[in-house]
């Protein structure tokens, strides 16, 4: 039988009787350590000096009684089970010492029974130290819990919904007093505080996110703003995060932190204002731009066009009137209206470049003839399909339109390899679709990201400008499948247009 250290704390006056009791215990298979004593202050003592794994008192003592023993062990504070272990003892005293606290009773004549009584009162110190001991764990790690939550910038929360809809809050750490304006208790005694403090206008995409959560067992990720504050005059951004789970009761336990993101908000909100500005001025630039190269266009078009055309009809007239044995002169006036005609050519090449003259003429024929003259440099074979013979647009939209084609064509002719282009362009009546669609070797998705992949760069401001707009900039393409670029803006009509 393998030995089991016990430590046994004998209160008993007969030496003689403690012999037996410890020779008893002995024959249980026990490894008995034991101490002695037959007074209250040896008893105090003792419980005091040492851990004891049990008490054996006898029930009465010339000095004490087992009782007072009892009650000098809740006096100690001792966590100990005390066994009774006596001669001849009557009902009435019996009933009286259990009452008192004793674990239980076994007499002097019957020790056959202390050693299932002890091996009982054993698992149940042990089972009772474990319990202790578990609880000790769990209050500790409740503890820590509890000052890890306290300390959190937000509000963590453990939230209970039924099926019948209605709500209970199960936790709400401290900082719902700092974040919320009320306290946990008020919270927890009051859960429907919480949305009613969310404003109005926020408080429906609270209750949709709540029931799809409840329904979907989804993730909980809400950003709304609340009114707290004694009159409500506070107005604060928070973001909502849970987990959640449903029981098998049917309740379903989210459990999430409610952070103050209002700094954070304010300064999206003014980072997204100084973008509006910055794309408003963009635009502004781009308008002034596009203004000055329509006059920059119209004087070298009427002023220099003109002079030019003027000085040649003069030339000619000069020619004219040569002699034939002026061969010289007439050779020199040659080769001078070559030269005006060269300069005609250059002066009408940039003015178109700067603002074809045919966009004045809508926005479907500059980019017809902006497809030709493609062709004609490039030698790329090009489609071109429009929905509409005549399409109204507003100025600005039809030169942003205009300008993006340019980019788009541009970039085909430096990067895409290409040898058949597709264009088409639709008025639905609410947006303008345009789509350039070549044959190239295409683009790979993440070449996209990358700053100078496929003119992105010379995009990007033509992306901007869309947006500005109102619009969208999509380029999709696969690796040797070609790419192709789709552009949708708002059908803005100029004021005297007839709507469609």
């Amino acid at each position: 039988m393998e030995e089991r250290v016990i430590r046994i704390l004998l209160v008993e006056d007969s030496e003689e009787d403690a012999k037996i009791i410890l020779a008893t215990l002995a024959s249980g298979g026990f490894s008995v350590v034991s101490r002695r004593v037959d007074s209250a202050e040896q008893l105090r003592r003792a419980l005091q000096s040492d851990d004891w794994s049990m008490v054996l008192s006898d029930f009465n003592l010339p000095s004490f009684s087992a009782i007072e023993a009892l009650d000098i062990l809740r006096t100690v504070g001792a966590q100990v089970p005390m066994i009774v272990v006596t001669g001849a003892i009557g009902e009435e005293s019996a009933a009286a010492v259990i009452k008192a606290g004793a674990t239980d009773l076994v007499t002097k004549q019957g020790l056959h029974r202390l050693i299932p009584v002890v091996e009982r009162n054993l698992r149940e110190l042990d089972s009772q130290r474990q319990y202790e001991a578990a609880l000790a764990a769990l209050n500790e790690s409740e503890a820590r819990f509890r000052a890890i939550a306290a300390n959190l910038p937000g509000v963590v929360f453990q939230a209970l919904l039924y099926d019948d809809g209605s709500a209970d809050l199960a936790y709400v750490s401290e900082g719902s007093h700092l974040v919320l304006g009320v306290t946990s208790d008020v919270l927890m005694s009051h859960p429907e505080l919480f949305l009613e403090m969310i404003l109005p206008e926020d408080r429906n995409s609270f209750i949709a996110m709540r029931i799809h959560s409840a329904t979907q067992l989804a993730p909980r990720n809400w950003e709304g703003r609340i009114r707290i504050g004694a009159n409500g005059q506070e107005v604060k951004w928070v973001n909502l995060r849970a987990s959640v789970r449903r029981l098998s009761s049917g309740v379903v336990i989210s459990d999430g932190i409610i952070s103050n993101i209002t700094e954070s908000k304010l300064a999206q909100h003014a980072i997204e204002g100084q973008q509006q500005q910055l794309r408003q001025l963009a635009s502004h630039i781009e308008r002034v731009k596009e203004e000055e190269r329509g006059h920059v266009a119209r004087e070298i078009h009427d002023d220099l066009g003109g002079t030019l055309t003027a000085a040649k009809i003069d030339l000619a007239w000069i020619r004219g009137r040569l002699s034939p044995d002026q061969a010289a002169l007439a050779e020199k006036a040659d080769a001078m209206a070559a030269l005006l005609d060269s300069a005609i050519d250059a002066t009408g090449r940039i003015s178109r470049s700067l603002r074809p003259l045919v966009l004045d003429y809508g926005v479907a024929a500059a980019i017809e003839w902006q497809v030709k003259e493609f062709r004609k440099r490039m030698g790329i074979t090009c489609d071109f399909v429009c929905s509409r013979e005549d399409i109204v647009l507003d100025r600005e939209l039809s030169t942003a339109l205009f300008r993006i084609f340019q980019e788009t064509l541009t970039n085909i002719a430096k990067h895409a390899g290409a040898s058949h282009v597709d264009i088409s362009l639709e008025d639905d009546g609410s947006a303008i679709l345009l789509t350039v669609t070549d044959d190239g070797h295409g683009i790979n998705p993440g070449d996209m990201q990358k700053n100078g992949s496929y003119g992105i760069r010379g995009m990007r401001g033509m992306r901007e400008r869309a947006d500005f707009l109102g619009g969208t900039i999509d380029i999709s393409g696969a690796f040797g499948a070609g790419t192709q670029v789709r552009v949708c803006l708002p059908a803005k009509r100029p004021s005297h247009a007839p709507e469609f």
